[in-house]
């Protein structure tokens, strides 16, 4: 008989891999970073050929970046948050402990 394995077994397998949980950040950051810059340029009543005309970028790059496909360098990030008329803000934060 074949064994199945549940979504969740397969997640925590995976997650327990070197290097997943750093990958798994990565992809959630881009993904949210995508989506903010989506939801400006849609505000803006933009399409993703003016967004990239102004940011000096591809129409293709743009859709990449929206949906999370890649994780943008900060010279990338200026160049969208200036043309999109926002102030990229980074920041550190110290990280709490749970007790």
């Amino acid at each position: 008989m074949i064994e199945r394995t549940d979504w969740q077994q397969l997640r925590d397998r995976r997650m327990s891999e070197p290097g997943a949980e750093e990958a798994y950040e990565a992809t959630r950051l881009a993904f949210e970073l995508g989506k903010a810059v989506r939801e400006m340029r849609e505000a803006s009543g933009w399409t993703q050929v003016q967004l990239a005309e102004a940011a000096g970028m591809t129409q293709p790059a743009i859709a990449r970046f929206e949906a999370g496909g890649t994780v943008p360098t900060i010279p990338v990030l200026e160049r969208l948050a200036h043309a999109l008329g926002a102030e990229l803000v980074v920041r550190l934060v110290a990280a709490t402990s749970a007790a």
